[in-house]
């Protein structure tokens, strides 16, 4: 059974092996967009429980993603995390004001890089459950 569902946008294929050997290990559904088009295409269709989102891609980069799917009412509650080697502190604000919940920077360290996606999984259960609404008796 699968902890979750997880969209990696990503151009590098040898980046995106990494990440999906790391969390499939981890008991986590993994599946890909290799650019932000494709990325914000792949989350409004396939609804995930996460999006790690590299930042320098072709045909639409991360920091335009992420304002797109922050900006729907269909994907904005998806937590959305920058996975990149773009590590300078303008870069990780820019990326945050993008509407990055999270950072991740590149080179990953694993203990540090799943400890980061179960928080982001802990998260989203927390707002989840805050908007249901409660039962009055």
């Amino acid at each position: 059974m699968s902890k979750g569902r997880i969209l990696v946008v990503e151009d590098n294929m040898d980046n995106y092996e990494l990440v999906r050997f790391i969390l499939e290990r981890a008991g986590y559904h993994v599946f890909l967009a290799v650019n932000g088009r494709d990325g914000v295409a792949a989350a409004r269709l396939q609804k995930p429980d996460l999006i790690l989102m590299d930042l320098g891609m072709p045909e639409m980069d991360g920091w335009l993603a992420a304002e797109k799917l922050k900006a729907d009412d269909a994907t904005k509650s998806i937590p959305l995390y920058a996975l990149t080697a773009y590590t300078l502190p303008n870069e990780r604000k820019r990326a945050l004001e993008a509407g990055c919940d999270g950072y991740v920077s590149k080179p990953i360290h694993m203990d540090a890089f799943l400890k980061t996606v179960e928080e982001a999984f802990g998260k989203s259960r927390e707002k989840k459950k805050a908007r249901k609404p409660q039962q009055i008796n």
